[in-house]
């Protein structure tokens, strides 16, 4: 793994927009997009920039059950919101929340993933270390599924609704196996609160328990850290 450290999040997102705006320049054209906090600087630059994107292809990582595109909490809206509609791509997969048939959904997104190989995925990750929503314990071999939401994610969740009530409980999302098949990843990670697990998925072992540690096997991972997320890596990692 690459670790790249910046003072903040704002230098942190125009440094990963320069590996992203790099790939693109050099033929990528299908990107795997992460929702949340963490990406917002990502995208901002994206938004600022001179950058064509309506070649591109764009594929989430996940999707709440339950909520409608134009919910302000779906990750539809969180997308068309903060890149798609200043940034329109050629196309953009999202899984479909409102499905009827889960598993049928779950299938189709891997076969989405299949037909248009990732060139470049963007993660975050939990305090627990998991990436997308792929919780502690799950198989590193899964595909696309739907997960049980814990309770300590949607708890970190409510505060973008108005009561816990309303989060969610399941969400559709892809798997480790789907993210491995990337051919490069960056991981974002800003906030002291971040710190453990960075320090758990470069430094301690790969191990279901900390699904980012998965990440170790991959051949093209870069993160790209805050001070504060990067302030219990060893020495060796930081630069």
């Amino acid at each position: 793994m690459k670790v790249i450290v910046t003072e903040n999040k704002i230098q942190g997102g125009a440094r990963a927009f320069e590996i992203f705006e790099k790939e693109i320049r050099n033929g990528a054209k299908v990107l795997g997009l992460a929702t949340g906090s963490t990406p917002e600087t990502l995208y901002q630059s994206f938004v600022a920039s001179d950058l064509n994107c309506e070649n591109l292809i764009s594929i989430n990582l996940d999707e709440y059950v339950g909520l409608k595109p134009d919910n302000p909490q779906s990750y539809h809206y969180f997308m068309q919101k903060h890149l798609f509609d200043k940034k329109p791509f050629k196309k953009s997969y999202i899984p479909d929340g409102m499905t009827k048939d889960v598993a049928a959904t779950c299938k189709a997104y891997d076969q989405i993933i299949k037909e248009h190989p990732i060139d470049l995925q963007l993660l975050g990750i939990g305090r627990n270390g998991h990436i997308a929503f792929n919780e502690p314990g799950t198989p590193f071999d899964i595909g696309t599924h739907e997960v049980k939401l814990t309770e300590n994610t949607i708890k970190a969740n409510s505060r973008f609704f108005d009561n816990e009530d309303e989060v969610p409980k399941s969400a559709i999302c892809m798997g480790s196996a789907n993210i491995m098949q990337a051919k490069k990843i960056i991981l974002m990670a800003f906030g002291e609160k971040k710190a453990k697990a960075i320090k758990e998925m470069i430094e301690g072992p790969v191990t279901e328990d900390v699904p980012a540690s998965i990440l170790q096997k991959h051949p093209d991972v870069t993160v790209i850290l805050d001070t504060a997320a990067a302030q219990e890596l060893d020495d060796k990692y930081k630069n």
